[in-house]
């Protein structure tokens, strides 16, 4: 326990000079100790963050505390949920430290709640974020907490965090066109139509997520850290989005435009049904399926198959999916109306930044974790897979192709 007061102590400028020890080498050094930490020791730990980074420096803990949370990393004989659970107490007794909306200013983060609703004001005096704790607000409607959200983006809040959510709907929505100086963070239970219709707005949800997320996004960001539920991105025209685990089934109907989605674990069925979203490699949309997920020591590991369920593209018409699938598990029978087309160096080209993005995001290592098969780095056309929805001249084309 001396060792990790001493860290924190360099991190605050106790010790040593300020900034030495920054919110990614303090989350690093708990990532890398929880495994031999007693539940004690990892408890007076996080509080310990909490505490003295409250008032000294709310921005490291908040930060520190997150990305713990976020990603995945040996816990040693602790459950996993348990470790989450101690790293939520801490960050939500941090976030509830912040002064409140209508007492006195100065912080970067001011909190509001559903008791000192009414005192919703624009930021000052070097103020930043808006802590919203959505204890007692209703789920839905003009009394729920996504409604404060909207109201004090018209304020000149540009960056709000959700917190202490059960299920409370529509998070980072309803904001309108042209809204990408903002940023909405939500932790706990976010619920329904999280990030629909989006455009712009980035966001970030660090847990699951439930159903009808993102629908009809038109631009902007989502990343989650975790599962989706039932009908993700339906009806949605664009935004780039990142997924952690899974997506349950019929995520992307009717999606149409230029939409960019990375699944890095799975999804159940009729994936990209109906999917209009032109030619990838001419600015249309897509997905890149990967098929894995994180094993008992949170490390990665391919799923048996990628994509188990039927269906993919059907009735579409446009864009493309990108399964990781090195052992060729997916057959013609899952696609109806989908073919395999040959992978290009365009493809790459096109796929490399996101695939870049989500190492930086989630971890997942492009080189180690995604070409490296049976422990044999692969080049990506032995790796991956194209999907396409069939078209006559398409399919002239392929076959003129194989005969060459």
């Amino acid at each position: 326990r001396t060792e990790d007061v001493a860290f924190i102590d360099r991190a605050l400028g106790v010790v040593g000079p300020v900034g030495a020890v920054d919110a990614v080498a303090l989350s690093g050094y708990l990532q890398a100790s929880v495994s031999t930490m007693p539940y004690n020791r990892l408890r007076a730990f996080v509080k310990e963050i909490s505490e003295r980074t409250a008032g000294e420096d709310p921005r490291l803990g908040i930060d520190a505390l997150t990305d713990c949370i976020d990603r995945r990393y040996s816990t040693g004989h602790k459950k996993r949920s348990s470790v989450i659970c101690i790293l939520r107490e801490g960050l939500e007794k941090l976030f509830a430290s912040q002064p409140l909306c209508n007492g006195a200013t100065g912080s970067e983060y001011v909190r509001i709640t559903r008791e000192t609703r009414d005192a919703l004001r624009g930021p000052a005096n070097g103020e930043k974020t808006l802590l919203i704790d959505a204890t007692g607000f209703e789920p839905q409607g003009p009394d729920c907490d996504a409604t404060l959200g909207v109201r004090a983006y018209e304020l000149g809040w540009k960056h709000l965090i959700h917190y202490n959510s059960r299920g409370t709907r529509f998070h980072s929505a309803g904001f309108g066109m042209g809204t990408d100086d903002l940023r909405v963070d939500c932790y706990d239970n976010p619920g329904d139509y999280l990030a629909s219709g989006m455009d712009g707005v980035q966001t970030f949800v660090h847990g699951n997520a439930q159903d009808q997320v993102c629908q009809i996004a038109k631009s902007g960001k989502l990343v989650v850290y975790g599962d989706v539920g039932q009908t993700f991105l339906y009806g949605s025209k664009g935004g780039d989005i990142y997924v952690m685990g899974n997506v349950a089934g019929r995520p992307m109907i009717n999606s149409v435009g230029r939409p960019r989605v990375v699944i890095n674990g799975t999804a159940l069925d009729f994936l990209a049904e109906s999917f209009m979203a032109g030619d990838p490699l001419n600015g249309g949309g897509f997905a890149i399926v990967n098929g894995l997920f994180f094993d008992e020591n949170e490390q990665v590991v391919p799923l048996e198959m990628p994509y188990p369920g039927a269906n993919l593209l059907s009735l579409a018409s446009g864009g493309a999916i990108y399964v990781r699938d090195p052992k060729k598990t997916l057959v013609e029978d899952q696609l109806n109306n989908g073919m395999f087309l040959r992978l290009t160096d365009a493809d790459w080209k096109l796929l490399l930044p996101y695939l870049e993005e989500n190492e930086r995001l989630f971890g997942i290592r492009i080189k180690e974790d995604l070409l490296t098969v049976d422990g044999e780095e692969r080049s990506f056309g032995s790796v991956y897979r194209k999907v396409a929805p069939a078209r006559d001249e398409e399919v002239e084309a392929e076959l003129e192709a194989l005969g060459d």
